[in-house]
């Protein structure tokens, strides 16, 4: 079976896209159905291990391009998933293990296979991003074979299920690519207010330093000028008066001897 389309996600870049798609974390969060998605190192993988250790993962999506490259999908390692599909009446749960075959922007592929009891498939499927004056435009593809039970309900109940889930897929990438935009330009808008704040504290430190140097220049300046601004011209007015009147008293002596 062949299934292919074209979706567009609506303001947004290709950097902003392929961050996201490549995000094992937002991808389980946005795949209708989906458990868990957890990179394993093999192909033997037991799942109910699996399902403890992503009880005991806490890690929300993210659009910190710093936090997702660390546990970005890569070049050939492999993911575990998890995946409950409707298919007519069966909801069958495929314990599922894909291999990353190519990751280089705007192109990535990946093959896999999934069982689920009576039913199981193998697949194969790549994406491309382009950029449109809108946002970003995602071409897929998938092929895939599909034995058991969900195979016995033909192309015409498997084809609209698949086109579901697809759409699905991708207007769920389209709401958290904006609820992480809205997140960023809170956050920048937070950061901006607080800078905003610590510019004005440090203003009016620097405003209070100025006055109290100020303050500390007018003190040594009363300390060094007397207030009445008279106390250095007095004391020597003082000296002078008290010379001229022991000048008089020797006089006055010099005449008593001389009559």
């Amino acid at each position: 079976m062949e299934f292919n389309g074209t979706f567009e996600l609506e303001e947004a870049t290709v950097e902003e896209v392929w961050l996201a798609l490549s995000d094992p974390v937002l991808i389980a969060d946005s795949l209708p159905g989906c458990e868990f998605l957890l990179h394993v190192e093999s192909e033997d993988v037991d799942f109910d291990s699996l399902a403890d250790r992503a009880e005991g993962e806490d890690r929300e999506p993210t659009g910190d391009p710093a936090v997702i490259e660390e546990r970005a999908f890569r070049e050939g390692e492999r993911y575990a998933a998890l995946v409950q599909i409707s298919v007519g009446p069966v909801n069958p749960t495929f314990e599922t293990v894909v291999t990353i075959d190519e990751r280089e922007r705007p192109r990535m592929r990946a093959s896999g296979e999934g069982s689920s009891g009576d039913s199981s498939f193998e697949m194969s499927s790549g994406m491309e991003l382009a950029e449109t004056d809108d946002g970003v435009e995602v071409d897929w593809e998938t092929q895939a074979d599909v034995f058991g039970k969900v195979a016995g309900m033909g192309q015409r109940v498997i084809n609209p299920v698949a086109n579901r889930l697809v759409k699905q897929f991708f207007s769920s990438i389209q709401s958290r690519l904006e609820e992480l935009q809205l997140e960023e330009a809170d956050a920048a808008e937070a950061a901006g207010g607080d800078d905003a704040d610590t510019a004005v504290a440090d203003d009016e430190q620097d405003d209070a330093a100025a006055t109290e140097g100020a303050g500390g220049d007018t003190d040594a300046t009363d300390d060094a000028v007397p207030p009445d601004g008279t106390d250095g011209a007095g004391g020597d007015t003082a000296d002078e008066s008290d010379d001229d009147s022991e000048k008089r008293g020797l006089i006055s002596r010099l005449l008593g001897r001389s009559k």
